[in-house]
């Protein structure tokens, strides 16, 4: 994914606010890429522009070769059901569906696979998101942290080539934090690109590389090796100097 200059300003009683100011960003194939930054610099502006669940004022968003910023709402609805995946600091989970169900139906809108074998992909997801035991159960009938995984579940239900996430583990206490983020390590090394928005430290340590995002533009890029938890106090050491370098 390519974004090149892109802008997003709000007007309100005449005055024109810029968010996102000639933003020019890359999203590589297999990357896990982390956009941090203070509140109010446009981290989750930019994630929803380049996701399409927001509109750009200016400039231009390619995706697999198209200009997917010039598409119609129909046309960006259907390619988000089919090659984006979407995890929020809210499950966003449908509350009288099961979370079988909610996983499911997410298939089934996709329509990239028959409804029999949707079904049984949903059902693999949930025991690789470690959640198979509670499928039968409704959203509040399960953890926080159950929630969420099988709301990853349901963002990986149609082999999506881009999971946007944002603040994941927002939501969640330490111990479930470090199992959803394992979880989207795991996925991450197997192939899956994932975009990721958090003002967590511990959460952006998962990133191969981390955009720091202030005043609606990128100021600094740090790249770093795939993520490997015996090297975490080095890593979690390189990334605080740089953020501190960033006046973080």
């Amino acid at each position: 994914m390519q974004g090149r200059a892109l802008c997003k300003a709000f007007s309100q009683n005449g005055v024109s606010t810029a968010i996102l100011d000639r933003v020019d960003i890359d999203i590589f194939q297999h990357d896990f890429t982390v956009i941090m930054g203070p509140s109010g610099a446009g981290k989750s502006t930019l994630l929803y522009a380049l996701s399409g669940m927001d509109r750009i004022t200016d400039g231009k968003i390619a995706y697999q070769g198209k200009t997917i910023s010039r598409y119609s709402e129909n046309q960006m609805a259907r390619l988000r059901s089919q090659e984006f995946g979407f995890v929020f600091q809210q499950t966003h989970l449908v509350s009288n569906l099961s979370l079988y169900e909610n996983v499911a139906v997410a298939g089934y809108v996709g329509k990239k696979r028959s409804p029999q074998e949707a079904a049984k992909r949903a059902e693999a997801l949930l025991e690789q998101m470690n959640v198979g035991s509670a499928k039968d159960r409704f959203p509040a009938q399960v953890s926080g942290g159950e929630a969420q995984r099988a709301a990853i579940a349901r963002a990986m239900i149609n082999d999506p080539g881009l999971l946007f996430a944002d603040e994941p583990t927002g939501a969640l206490n330490k111990s479930n934090s470090e199992d959803v983020l394992n979880l989207l390590s795991q996925l991450n090394q197997s192939g899956q690109s994932i975009l990721m928005v958090t003002h967590d430290v511990r959460a952006a340590l998962r990133g191969n590389r981390i955009l720091y995002l202030e005043d609606g533009k990128v100021l600094d890029e740090l790249n770093l090796p795939v993520y490997d938890a015996g090297q975490l106090k080095e890593r979690e050491t390189q990334v605080n100097g740089w953020l501190s370098a960033l006046q973080w």
